[in-house]
């Protein structure tokens, strides 16, 4: 009768589904790990050139054939900019550029108008200063290049570090510090970046000893990372590659192996329209959303990490340079369209075990996160945000996805406990499901036209008040699954997801 009692009892509860039987596993608990990113694996630059004020690239709308134009030095404590950079802290402010390489900063009481004979703009030590108070406040750390134009060479051609002297003396003066620095900007693009004509990878080896023996010694808790090469993963790389003169960054390598902390390079998928001399083609917005496009950062990852395994065996690699085009970017990089490819590079890069990756710019031409003249906040800069609170250092693998065009990317949530942060990133023209098998939270980017700079969040428009908080990014609570529309981004939180890599 006991048996017979038990048996029934044990065929209701399987048929109601009450039994006390083990709980499935949540779907998203045996995502495994793959490796880790830095804390500061999203950052930015603030280009040199935007510090000192000087010719950069020039605003769509004017002159035919207007490249540059003239700006005014940016004022790194508006109150309305900090309070927007200490939502993307902690990060990397990388100060460099092309126009860092021929910067010159004066000594303590020079007076100085124009830049002396071998230089092309002037960084005050007020100018510097205001950087290390920028960073002070945002939870920053400054990654920056050293001047190398004719003017810092003796009467034989060979660098001098006086220059980079005196901006390690005058940063540790004004109560800073450089996490990380490149000995120049873009050294296979020598022609373009004011070094000396026909300087080679030779000169730049006996350069490279010589900085590298002065900063071991002058900042040892600097690491030197580089060479910070662009645009040589193609046969017609961007953008140096259709120039003569360049300089291959093996060549320059070989020469000194073994003797960075990290591995650097820059990339930019094309040139924009102002560039377009340069390239037979430029960024096409009508390319935007194909595989073609948002899988191009590979192509050049590849070829770096090559040059890495046979020279630098082990170096983290850092990206310090990158955006949606060459040339402060085609008119459509400060719209939603461009996000696609922002939160997508992120996602591939950091599956792949980069560590830092720099958005050019934080605030300068139409590339930058924030508007240049308002500071207003672009759709990459809310899309940063929103990885920041959801893509924690810990980088799995993400959930299988099939039957769509979705991409899905999945971390640890920054807050641990187990939670696990989707980015789900929907290019195609009909709607994906991704299952959270539990409780999360989502925010579902979207913007009509796709070229809009205005979007929603969650139906929501994300603002920012006076007071520096950002409003209209709350999320929503999803259940089960979260529909991703066509052309949208989504972020999706799932706090209990019992993943044991996210203790």
């Amino acid at each position: 009768m006991k048996a017979k009692a038990f048996a029934a009892a044990s065929l209701t509860a399987l048929l109601c589904g009450c039994a006390s039987l083990p709980d499935a596993p949540h779907p998203l608990a045996s995502l495994a790990s793959t490796g880790t990113v830095s804390e500061r694996f999203q950052s930015y630059n603030v280009e040199m050139v935007e510090v000192t004020g000087g010719r950069f690239w020039a605003p769509y709308g004017g002159p035919a054939g207007e490249v540059y134009r003239m700006r005014p030095p940016m004022d790194l404590a508006d109150p309305k900019l900090v309070q927007l950079a200490r939502h993307l802290g902690p990060a990397y402010i990388r100060v460099s550029g092309t126009w860092a390489n021929s910067t010159y900063l004066p000594a303590e009481g020079e007076r100085i108008g124009d830049p002396p004979d071998g230089y092309k703009q002037v960084l005050t030590r007020d100018q510097w200063r205001g950087v290390i108070g920028f960073a002070n406040k945002i939870d920053g750390k400054i990654v920056t290049s050293f001047a190398v134009s004719p003017g810092t060479r003796d009467a034989e051609g060979v660098w001098r570090m006086d220059q980079a002297q005196r901006l390690i003396d005058l940063t540790r003066e004004a109560g800073g510090s450089i996490a990380a620095a490149e000995f120049y900007n873009e050294p296979n693009a020598s022609m373009v970046g004011g070094l000396p004509q026909g300087y080679s990878a030779q000169d730049y080896a006996r350069d490279f000893r010589i900085f590298e023996g002065w900063a071991r010694e002058a900042a040892p808790d600097m690491a030197l990372i580089g060479p910070g090469s662009v645009g040589e993963g193609a046969i017609e790389g961007v953008p140096v590659n259709a120039l003569g003169g360049a300089i291959l960054s093996k060549d320059m390598l070989s020469a000194n192996p073994d003797r960075l902390d990290g591995f650097s390079y820059h990339f930019y998928g094309n040139v924009s329209q102002r560039c377009a001399k340069m390239r037979p083609t430029t960024a096409q917005k009508e390319e935007a959303l194909t595989p073609e496009w948002l899988d191009l950062t590979l192509r050049d990852l590849a070829y770096y990490q090559r040059l890495r395994d046979a020279f630098e065996p082990g170096d983290p690699i850092w990206i310090t340079e990158t955006a949606q085009a060459a040339c402060g970017g085609s008119p459509w990089a400060s719209s939603f369209l461009d996000s696609f490819r922002y939160v997508n590079q992120l996602g591939l890069l950091a599956q792949r075990g980069v560590q830092v990756v720099m958005h050019n710019t934080l605030a300068a031409s139409d590339y930058a996160l924030l508007d240049d003249e308002t500071y207003d906040p672009r759709p990459n800069y809310w899309a940063a945000v929103l990885w920041r609170q959801v893509m924690g250092r810990v980088v799995l693998d993400p959930p299988s996805v099939s039957g769509s065009d979705l991409r899905l990317y999945a971390h640890c949530l920054p807050s641990g406990g187990g939670g696990v942060g989707l980015a789900a990133i929907n290019p195609g023209e009909s709607a994906a499901s991704v299952d959270i098998g539990g409780e999360g939270t989502a925010w579902v980017m979207q913007a009509e036209p796709l070229d809009s700079r205005n979007l929603t969040i969650s139906g929501r428009s994300p603002a920012f008040d006076s007071h520096g908080m950002l409003t209209g990014i709350e999320g929503i609570s999803v259940k089960n699954s979260v529909s991703v529309p066509s052309r949208a981004i989504a972020f999706i939180a799932v706090p209990a997801a019992g993943n044991s890599a996210c203790n």
